[in-house]
């Protein structure tokens, strides 16, 4: 049912738009290609920008999922290890000082800049007796994630163009990029996938308590330094190709536990499923509600992901009163 839902809305997502286009047409696009106008604007911007979509939210979702589980904390959001805040400083300083203008430009910068804080977060949180745990790791993520921020924002106070270009990036969109920045963070999302399902099991385990979970063998510093890498990757990613993306990581996990109960391997499933569906649903509504214009996708995910979070977190407390 899950994966029917994402397939109707990666359907909407290619027929929506400032044009309206047909589903026939749309199937001749994807399937009986002849080259029309609107089969050659099918494939040239909306299948990359869905393929984006679809990729961003179940990457968001599955790194919320993992961020979650991680510091065993619900409100947890993958931007805790720095991510957002390594990667906004990076094209500031890609923008402002190597000139670069374009998407495909600074998204590598803003990849870089998300994985070098997220590890330097992590070198934090696990210096000294006891390692990495869960609260260190929130402490460092935001002592690190507030200095930053105050940098960059210095920066975008005294360089007004900087600003300007930053902007677009900033508020969170998967409008304006093509198939190239899909293939460039492609392979980064996949790697994280890969770690967060290794992962699955121990982190099962770990939510008894780290001692416990390595008195029955569990590798603990493996498992959270490989979680933690998986998180880096996937949101360092997502964030780097279209802009920081809120409450998708934080909502989506806690209707992913709802509806499979404590299993890790099912929450991330869900959760990667369910963080695809809302992004793409967001986008189509930023495009319907706007017409000829549209709303971006981040200010479209707040309004949904906000109240969706209210709903759960008002329901968990019932089921614990």
């Amino acid at each position: 049912m899950t994966l029917l839902l994402v397939v109707l809305v990666a359907l909407a997502s290619v027929a929506v738009g400032a044009k309206s286009i047909a589903p026939g047409t749309v199937f001749d696009a994807l399937f009986r290609y002849r080259g029309t106008p609107d089969e050659q604007l099918v494939r040239a911007l909306r299948l990359p920008r869905t393929g984006l979509g679809l990729a961003a939210g179940s990457a968001l979702g599955l790194a919320g999922a993992l961020m979650q589980a991680l510091t065993r904390n619900p409100l947890a959001d993958p931007g805790i290890l720095g991510v957002n805040a390594g990667a906004s400083a990076a094209v500031v300083v890609a923008i402002g000082f190597a000139g670069l203008r374009t998407f495909s430009g600074y998204v590598w910068f803003a990849l870089v800049g998300a994985a070098v804080v997220a590890g330097l977060v992590h070198l934090i949180g696990a210096a000294g007796a006891g390692g990495a745990t869960p609260t260190r790791l929130v402490l460092a993520g935001t002592a690190v994630s507030a200095a930053l921020t105050a940098l960059t924002s210095s920066v975008l106070l005294m360089r007004p163009d900087v600003f300007d270009a930053f902007r677009f990036w900033t508020v969170g969109s998967i409008a304006g990029r093509d198939a190239d920045v899909l293939w460039q963070v492609l392979p980064f999302i996949a790697a994280g996938v890969l770690l967060a399902a290794v992962t699955a099991g121990p982190l099962d385990v770990m939510a008894i308590g780290d001692d416990g979970a390595a008195a029955l063998g569990t590798r603990v510093g493996v498992t959270r330094s490989l979680g933690v890498l998986a998180v880096t990757l996937l949101c360092g990613a997502v964030t780097a190709a279209v802009g920081p993306i809120a409450f998708v990581g934080l909502a989506v996990p806690h209707l992913a536990r709802a509806i499979t109960g404590p299993d890790h391997r099912w929450i991330f499933f869900y959760a990667a499923a369910l963080g695809a569906v809302l992004l793409l649903t967001a986008d189509v509504l930023g495009r319907a509600v706007a017409r000829p214009a549209e709303l971006e996708v981040g200010i479209i995910t707040a309004f949904l992901g906000a109240p969706a979070l209210v709903v759960l977190t008002r329901r968990d407390r019932r089921r614990t009163a």
